[in-house]
């Protein structure tokens, strides 16, 4: 008769849950480090970010996403107008309003910041592990996306 050997108990399961937590919080912060983000602040970037996944958008929908008031996200969209790194546009069902988007300038931005941290990231993983623990993390993948699927 096999026996099956037993997993994890919930309290090693929290505590891998704490630890890889805090280790993605950290690698995240780094990650923000090595792109920077030049003049812009927190709520630029955002809203940069946000348009380039979700596409073209008003003020209004900018700001109740980024749990702004409108004015405020006003006041963002103008300096990101002025820096050339989004662009508005009538809105096509209702004139009252425009559609934001990126320019090619900011996409440009956007993938400027993304490479560098790719970079950051792939220099690291080669001078900090060695070629089988860089298998190994490469291993892990599947595991990593599995937690983030819905």
């Amino acid at each position: 008769m096999h026996k099956r050997k037993p997993g994890p108990s919930s309290i090693q399961v929290m505590a891998t849950a704490v630890e890889l937590r805090s280790l993605l919080g950290q690698l995240r912060r780094r990650l923000r480090e090595q792109a920077g983000t030049g003049d812009y602040s927190a709520s630029q970037t955002a809203v940069i970010r946000r348009l380039e996944r979700e596409g073209p958008a008003t003020v209004t929908m900018l700001a109740h996403a980024e749990g702004m008031r409108p004015q405020s996200m006003s006041a963002t969209v103008a300096y990101l107008q002025l820096a050339g790194l989004i662009t508005g546009t009538p809105h096509p069902t209702d004139g009252r309003q425009t559609l934001l988007s990126l320019t090619p300038a900011g996409v440009a931005w956007i993938k400027a910041k993304r490479a560098a941290r790719e970079d950051w990231l792939a220099r690291t993983i080669q001078a900090k592990l060695s070629p089988a623990e860089q298998a190994q993390l490469s291993d892990a993948m599947p595991l990593l996306k599995r937690l983030v699927e819905p």
